[in-house]
């Protein structure tokens, strides 16, 4: 048998392995290696990156064996190698397996024979992980035994330099006779060189030991990089994850670059006298045929009694229409509905409709607003039930999807909850399926920019200072490259050889994964055990479990998963309409909104959006007064336009300029005249780009895929330009001239930065809508649901405030005895209502103390000692109310309250001794405190409450920042004007 790979350490094994599984499987493919298997530790992080790449090479070997099939000249004989960038035909299998590292130190390499044994092995991992905290895992050498877990793995035991560990002399060979004799047949001792000339005699040593055990030895490169260049850069993760200079490693430091992936005439070489350990490689990965493939992935079946998925969706969807069209459902509508669930049926994803739809309806249930979006919320199906609020009719791109129903791609859909109680909804779905059946799915961080800049930077031992001067070179996103002159221009000398090793560096390690976070909200649920398809682990945040693969590796493998997000506007929304029904008894939703008000677009148009969902950027408040929003779909645009997609594509500006008919509309073609009518020939959504390439450029359905993942919004390794030539081919052959298509394709690239799709706009489009009424119609209560819904938005509270009163607001201050936690509203007195500030504005308040404060309050408090009293404030409290002004109900100047305050520091006697029960203070001198001036006053507000209700600050310096006018020069007078007699 030839020579397999088993134990590979990625980068997924955090800090330490030097190498993507992508440059594996590439590498392996070069090397002509035929097996490969990625063992990261207590872990399979890396599996599916190394298994795309696996289709990747597969589908390369495919396209160059179509074009080699006509090879000119006569072949190549086979002692002459082959030309670089010659093709290769060898595509390596790839061996899902995780190398465990037990809490004693033992460690072995285990590779599952079967998918039944993958099953046991995450288990076994979920197991480990969920017993430690995150990022660690708790294995014991008696969890290895346990027969449910070992069965059908394969054992590669690697054993330690010294073979004494804890437990006494000669305790790792007693371990390893013992679960020889539970696995009989399936452990194997490893070999590895150490490549530091005593690899002989090692090697001897372990085969004498390999035989006293009665264990076959096996032969390992055990690479900790794909390549030997990266030697540099496994010392720098290793001075980072040590928290160590480069130059202290001493021996942690890899003595040579050997440590690589190695070819089958490498290992020979290597293992010269032990051949047959190289090719018992071979053997066991034949036996280990299990291969990511197999993970056939179930989605809940959401069977209710004896009603089936597909009835029970088909009941609701019509039970819906009827809701949503009270007067009756257009014939339009109903084709649509019917459509769309022959589609759904034709696919199989009734459950997932479902599943949506049960979340939605718990969360309605607790009077949680939520909102679903993606390409298939946007459709009279979801519509019907209730997942989203926007009407179908709106856009015409949404359900449809023929790029989708070709590649028979999962539905996508996202729902948007209130941020405020997103975790009762995250809390639902664990107790409904179980913690063994959902979890969140994984974000993969990576080193980027100024992280990168920074650790890499210490490792090589420059000091604080000239860090935080590179860093100061890069901006948001940055890649870590800094040019030259820059260096210069922060005082450092390009040309320093450390400075040199260290920014090849930090250009060398963007895009590693530096460890697992967890995604914003994307579940993975299943019908089994979704612990025997991945493993699962704790999250850093409490009662949170979450797998380790990401949003990419399970695109990748089919499995689908619901978006739970937060987002903050609806908290807002939602307490705005709990205000307007509680004081003016109008009950509105989302979809009950009065629509199309003209009185809103006015106010829009105007750029009069501060707090407004979408459009309250500096960005867009400029947009607005030039798109000038006149309907709905106006707002769809108004949300996908100003993003750096468009703007990089230079979309902006033909747009408005087609829309303000200053340039006629033309389309190349009937067929791309229906793909971008709608938006005057200029494309700003995603799929209208996919659109595009499938009828302008003739692109298959899986060319389409890989197009749609180079445009995944922040996507850290996808490349829209590796498909320039193929586009431009395919629209020269459809008859396109060049010009044409190069500025489609200028565009299309825009949205590899940030594109925005359809039906994602126009779900927020309505969020926009709906804010933007609450401001025209009820700017008190949008102001004060803005205050009760902070952090959030662009704005600070002052700016808030400061534009509700320029909205005619009245605006009313925190007071003792008026204030809740909480800001209100409350009628003004001439109709209206105005706003008053409640305890969260005062920095120093918690919640809970101001709820003693409102419990106690009964008919009012009249001192404050009467507070301190009644509502048990501690003194600190009592003084941050004071400060804040909230006694000057009682007539209590902010500095009377003050000193008041601090007198219930000194010894005080009892309650019952110092005043009557009816908060009457003792008596006390009186002391005469100087008034405070406006200016103080004011910047007491800010350092209290971070606004103020009195003059702007910059009023108080007006008359310092503007000049003095200088007299105007006299007129020189005139000379008299005489008149001629007639």
């Amino acid at each position: 048998m030839g020579f397999a790979e088993l134990s590979a350490t990625s980068n997924f094994t955090f800090l330490t392995g030097a190498s993507h599984p992508e440059e594996y499987m590439n590498r392996a493919a070069l090397l002509g290696l035929g097996t490969l298997a990625i063992a990261d530790e207590n872990s399979v992080a890396g599996i599916v990156r190394a298994h795309t790449a696996a289709r990747e090479i597969a589908r390369q070997v495919r396209l160059r064996q179509a074009a080699d099939k006509d090879p000119i000249g006569p072949p190549r004989p086979a002692h002459v190698p082959a030309p670089p960038g010659a093709p290769i035909y060898m595509v390596p299998r790839l061996i899902p397996a995780a190398r465990l590292v037990l809490t004693d130190g033992f460690a072995a390499t285990a590779l599952p024979r079967d998918r039944a044994a993958w099953g046991r092995l995450c288990r076994m991992l979920s197991a480990g992980r969920l017993r430690a905290d995150k990022g660690a895992c708790q294995l014991t050498f008696d969890d290895l035994l346990e027969w449910e877990w070992g069965a059908g793995l394969d054992f590669l035991l690697h054993p330690p330099r010294a073979q004494t560990m804890q437990g006494g002399a000669g305790a790792w060979p007693t371990q390893a006779t013992r679960l020889a004799r539970r696995f009989p047949g399936q452990v194997s001792l490893a070999m590895a060189p150490a490549y530091d000339g005593q690899d002989a005699a090692r090697f001897a040593r372990l085969a004498a030991l390999a035989a006293r055990l009665g264990l076959p030895a096996v032969a390992t490169a055990a690479p900790m990089m794909h390549h030997g260049r990266r030697r540099r850069l496994a010392d720098v993760l290793t001075a980072i994850r040590t928290g160590t200079r480069v130059d202290d490693l001493g021996r942690a430091a890899l003595a040579n670059g050997e440590q690589r992936l190695r070819s089958e005439a490498e290992m020979l070489r290597l293992f010269a006298g032990h051949e047959d350990a190289v090719h018992r490689s071979g053997e066991i990965a034949a036996r280990c045929a299990f291969s990511l493939d197999e993970l056939r992935y179930e989605y809940p079946s959401e069977l209710t009694g004896d009603e089936t998925a597909a009835g029970r969706l088909s009941r609701l969807a019509r039970a819906g229409l009827g809701w949503r069209y009270p007067a009756g459902a257009s014939d339009r509508v109903q084709k649509m509905l019917e459509h769309e669930l022959a589609l759904i049926a034709k696919l199989g994803y009734e459950p997932y409709f479902l599943t949506v739809h049960d979340i939605v309806q718990f969360a309605r249930g607790r009077g949680i607003l939520c909102q679903g979006r993606g390409s298939a919320a946007n459709s009279v199906v979801c519509y019907a039930l209730g997942i989203t609020s926007v009407s179908p009719e709106i856009g015409t791109m949404v359900f449809e999807r023929f790029v989708s129903e070709a590649r028979d791609e999962p539905p996508d859909i996202d729902v948007d909850f209130e941020h405020e109680r997103r975790e009762e909804v995250i809390q639902h779905i664990y107790a409904r399926y179980g913690r063994h059946r959902a979890g969140l799915c994984a974000t993969v961080i990576h080193y980027r920019g100024k992280r990168a800049v920074r650790e890499v930077g210490r490792a090589m031992g420059l000091s604080e200072d000239t860090l935080a001067a590179m860093s100061s070179q890069i901006w948001g996103w940055g890649s870590g490259r800094i040019e030259g002159h820059r260096l210069r221009e922060i005082g450092l000398d390009p040309a320093d050889p450390r400075l040199k090793r260290t920014l090849a560096l930090i250009h060398e390690i963007q895009g590693f994964p530096r460890h697992l976070s967890q995604h914003v909200g994307g579940f993975i649920v299943t019908e089994g055990r979704l612990d025997e398809l991945v493993p699962i682990e704790n999250a850093t945040m409490e009662d949170r479990t979450v797998i380790c693969w990401d949003k990419d590796d399970i695109d990748a493998l089919g499995i689908l998963k619901v978006d739970v997000l937060a987002l903050g506007m609806l908290t807002c929304i939602r307490k705005a309409f709990e205000l307007i029904a509680h004081h003016q008894g109008q009950r509105f939703d989302l979809a009950s909104l009065p629509p199309e008000d003209p009185a809103v677009y006015d106010m829009l148009c105007k750029a009069d959006s501060l707090g407004v969902f979408q459009v309250e950027s500096r960005a867009q408040m400029n947009f607005l007064p030039r798109m000038r929003p006149r309907s709905f779909y106006d707002l769809v645009i108004q949300v996908a336009i100003i993003r750096p997609g468009p703007i990089q594509g230079d979309m902006v500006h033909p747009y408005l300029r087609r829309r303000n008919g200053e340039e006629s509309v033309k389309f190349p073609s009937d067929a791309l005249g229906r793909v971008l009518g709608k938006t005057l020939g200029v494309p700003l959504f995603q799929e209208q780009a996919m659109q595009i390439a499938i009828t302008g450029a003739g692109f298959t359905p899986e060319e389409a895929d890989r197009l749609r993942r180079s445009l995944a919004t922040f996507k850290k390794h996808g490349n829209v330009s590796e498909f320039r030539g193929r586009f431009l081919k395919g629209m020269a052959a459809n008859g396109y001239d060049r010009d044409f298509a190069e500025r489609c394709f200028s565009q299309i690239e825009g949205f590899g930065s940030y594109g925005f799709p359809e039906s994602h706009a126009a779900s927020f489009a309505l969020l926009v809508y709906a804010s933007a009424w609450i401001k025209r119609h009820h700017p008190a209560v949008f102001a004060c649901a803005l205050l009760n819904s902070q952090p959030m938005g662009f704005y600070a509270p002052a700016q808030i405030v400061r534009d509700a009163r320029e909205h005619g607001v009245e605006l009313r201050p925190v007071c003792i005895n008026a204030s809740f936690w909480d800001n209100t509203v409350e009628p003004d007195g001439a109709g209206g209502l105005a706003l008053r500030l409640g305890f969260r504005q005062i920095k120093a308040l918690p919640e809970a103390e101001a709820a003693w404060i409102t419990a106690a309050r009964g008919n009012g408090y009249r001192s404050v000692q009467d507070v301190w009293r009644r509502a048990g404030l501690a003194p600190a409290l009592i003084a941050a109310l004071a400060e804040a002004d909230a006694f000057a109900a009682l007539g209590l100047s902010r500095r009377a309250a003050l000193w008041a305050a601090r007198g219930l520091t000194a010894p005080t006697p009892l309650p019952l001794f110092s005043a009557d029960l009816d908060g009457e203070a003792a008596d006390e001198p009186r002391v005469a405190l100087p008034a405070m001036s406006e200016g103080e006053e004011v910047v007491e507000d800010y350092l209290a409450l971070r606004l103020t209700l009195r003059a702007h600050p910059v009023a108080l310096l007006r008359t310092r920042l503007t000049p003095p006018l200088r007299p105007a020069p006299p007129r020189p007078k005139a000379a008299p004007v005489t008149c001629a007699a007639p």
